[in-house]
């Protein structure tokens, strides 16, 4: 991971945990991802996919934020809860997504349908995303010659990736459409 790498590179935190660990924090991803995998049922009968989807585009925005605001010493707590927060955001936005779109197209185009989607999400959309991020991380972080200056750099990143994220958010609340009809137990 280049950004908890790079701390590496400061004699403050080189020898912390969140530096020295840095695979065991991501890690903490992966086990968020399983549990929160198993909430989806419960949130969508419950909240409907909009809502989900939301809660997933602004758990996005805080992991960004919390990325932004911590560091491998004595803000290690906040990778740690950017790390739990991954599972409601990848689990709420690409499962719940697939979910969704499984139920609410005809089984005639339900597998075109699945598959605009990942094109969407993980093909087109992510390559798209991997090349404005690419801009922003060379712009803010590796065009800086100093540590302090690529410190700064990787901060004003996160954020920028947490506006977008809320930006996006708020798009999506204003122009996606779907009534949702709470199931009774």
């Amino acid at each position: 991971n280049p950004f908890i790498a790079s701390f590496a590179e400061n004699p403050l935190y080189k020898d912390t945990f969140g530096v020295q660990h840095a695979n065991i924090l991501i890690s903490l991803s992966q086990l968020s991802e399983t549990c929160f995998i198993l909430l989806i049922p419960f949130f969508l009968s419950r909240f409907g996919i909009k809502r989900v989807m939301l809660i997933a585009m602004f758990a996005w925005a805080l992991r960004f934020g919390l990325f932004g605001a911590g560091n491998p010493g004595n803000g290690v707590w906040m990778f740690v809860l950017s790390m739990i927060v991954y599972g409601v955001a990848f689990d709420f936005f690409n499962i719940s997504g697939s979910l969704f779109v499984d139920k609410e197209t005809n089984a005639d185009i339900r597998s075109s349908a699945q598959g605009v989607f990942m094109m969407m999400t993980n093909g087109l959309g992510a390559s798209v995303g991997m090349l404005m991020a690419q801009a922003v991380v060379n712009h803010m972080v590796y065009s800086k010659t100093t540590f302090a200056e690529q410190s700064a750099g990787w901060q004003t990143t996160w954020y920028i990736f947490a506006a977008y994220a809320c930006v996006v958010a708020i798009l999506f609340a204003l122009f996606f459409k779907y009534k949702h009809v709470r199931e009774r137990a």
